[in-house]
């Protein structure tokens, strides 16, 4: 069974940093721009992403393919994991049973999101140039917006601890020094990524996005 298991589960560790690891931090930068930039600036990182060429299969192969793949082989190893494992230290074994649990979390948001953002866009209940105001619409709501922050905290914690389960799975942090300073290093990623997407979630419940439709209105964006 573990000879079965070890292409997956190299290819999950693999795919969770490259692509969608950097696909997090990008969506991270871009939803910060909302509040580096307000709605210009969150409308101009749009229009940017979406005038890349060839965008559709860029978006399919790069981000929902592997998210699919990812999020599914994970969850079957979250079920099928025990989480008492006793392989690392103490902190590690608590590091190893969030990673369970943070994806599974993440999994079930990220569906949820995609639902209320693109699902949304393809219906045409909304358009991108009234993204920002539609994700007013959704974090205004006080329980909605304490989900958002709990699905932020898990998706980055389990994206900067699965960069430190993937430098050690894939030989390149071998002895525990190398280790200790990766469990650093990602646990600063956690922290930048996490502030990033946690200040775009207080821009979006701001005034300025709240009267993003009426702007888009006016200006013919």
């Amino acid at each position: 069974m573990k000879g079965n298991s070890y292409l997956p589960r190299k290819l999950h560790s693999l795919l969770g940093v490259i692509p969608l690891g950097l696909f997090l931090i990008e969506h991270a930068l871009t939803n910060y721009s909302a509040f580096e930039g307000g709605q210009e600036g969150f409308m101009a990182s749009i229009d940017f992403l979406h005038g890349m060429p060839l965008v559709f299969f860029l978006e399919l192969f790069v981000i929902w393919l592997p998210i699919l793949f990812h999020g599914v082989y994970g969850l079957y190893m979250a079920f099928q994991s025990d989480l008492n494992v006793g392989r690392f230290s103490y902190s590690r074994n608590w590091a190893f049973a969030l990673q369970r649990i943070t994806g599974v979390i993440t999994f079930i948001f990220v569906a949820w999101h995609v639902y209320d953002t693109r699902i949304q866009l393809a219906l045409g209940n909304t358009t991108y140039e009234e993204l920002g105001n539609h994700m007013h619409d959704i974090v205004s709501n006080p329980a909605v917006f304490t989900i958002y922050i709990i699905a932020v905290l898990a998706a980055t914690f389990h994206f900067a601890n699965g960069i430190w389960a993937f430098l050690v799975s894939w030989g390149i942090t071998i002895g525990p020094r190398a280790q200790k300073v990766s469990a650093n290093i990602c646990m600063g990623i956690f922290v930048i990524v996490a502030v990033l997407f946690l200040l775009s979630l207080v821009a979006f419940r701001g005034d300025e996005f709240e009267g993003a439709a009426a702007l888009v209105a006016a200006t013919g964006r």
